[in-house]
């Protein structure tokens, strides 16, 4: 089955987030758990949580169905100790916030060298900061998303998500949610069905579809290869829909939050039922 939803409001407490998924008919939905442009965010209150897992349940929204995203902030590959330790405080405080919600999936950027060090090292600390957070949390996947190698960005290819992954130790609890914008702007053709089966194809030999635990659906205002993320809605930009047309008949994206990011919220409605026609 396929589960299709956006990366909702959660203004006023998370509790509100099942309900603005509900509202624009999703069966799936990404959520900021705390401010993402802050370092620092109140404690999740025992009420909050009571009431987001109660709508979520009123829903009928799956929590496997959720993809929260971390704080934009974060560096988990930052190369200078003191900037890397405040960000793997603060996504070890994602996770827990995760956990408190009864979430099992946590997305994230996987980080930056800042040009101070090779995209080697870097992803090897990336690495060792999820080893670090999953040590110190329970029940929560790690995952980790495609970029568009936007700057000093990693994970603009799929060797370097493979990288992060062979040297997390937890091989259960680290996946990837792959961003059609992104890997498009990064190099990787979907334009095309046939461009859809090589990249997709790459993709599982490269990472391998058993590591997917979510995508973020966004058409994309960059061209092929201009590395920089900009989404755009999905009737619109350089994607074209044959991409998600593809992805919503292909079983190997079934049972997996699929995620609009795409840049008019009024327009979410309309997208996801465009989606679902497909299949």
């Amino acid at each position: 089955m396929k589960y299709v939803g956006a990366h909702v409001s959660a203004a006023g407490g998370v509790q509100n987030a099942p309900l603005n998924a509900q509202a624009i008919g999703a069966r799936a939905f990404a959520l900021f758990t705390k401010n993402q442009r802050q370092w620092q965010a109140k404690p999740l209150s025992p009420d909050a949580i009571d009431a987001f897992k109660a709508n979520l349940q009123q829903v009928d929204i799956a929590p496997e169905q959720v993809l929260p995203h971390d704080s934009y902030l974060i560096n988990l590959g930052h190369p200078e100790t003191t900037a890397l330790e405040k960000s793997r405080a603060a996504f070890v405080d994602e996770m827990q916030r995760c956990e408190q919600l009864g979430l099992p999936l946590l997305n994230f950027h996987p980080g930056s060298h800042l040009n101070k060090i090779s995209e080697t090292q870097s992803l090897a600390i990336v690495a060792d900061s999820i080893n670090q957070a999953l040590e110190q949390t329970r029940g929560v996947t790690a995952v980790i998303e495609n970029t568009a190698g936007q700057g000093t960005n990693l994970g603009y290819r799929f060797e370097h998500l493979a990288e992060i992954i062979e040297q997390v130790e937890d091989k259960n609890r680290v996946g990837v949610c792959i961003d059609t914008c992104h890997t498009f702007t990064a190099g990787y053709d979907l334009r095309t069905p046939e461009a859809c089966e090589g990249t997709f194809g790459e993709f599982d030999r490269i990472v391998g579809f058993d590591y997917l635990r979510g995508m973020h659906l966004n058409g994309s205002k960059p061209d092929l290869g201009d590395r920089v993320d900009r989404h755009e809605s999905l009737e619109k930009g350089k994607l074209g829909l044959a991409v998600f047309q593809y992805i919503m008949q292909d079983n190997r994206f079934e049972n997996i939050p699929m995620v609009l990011e795409t840049p008019d919220p009024d327009n979410w409605a309309h997208e996801i039922e465009l989606l679902y026609s497909w299949q």
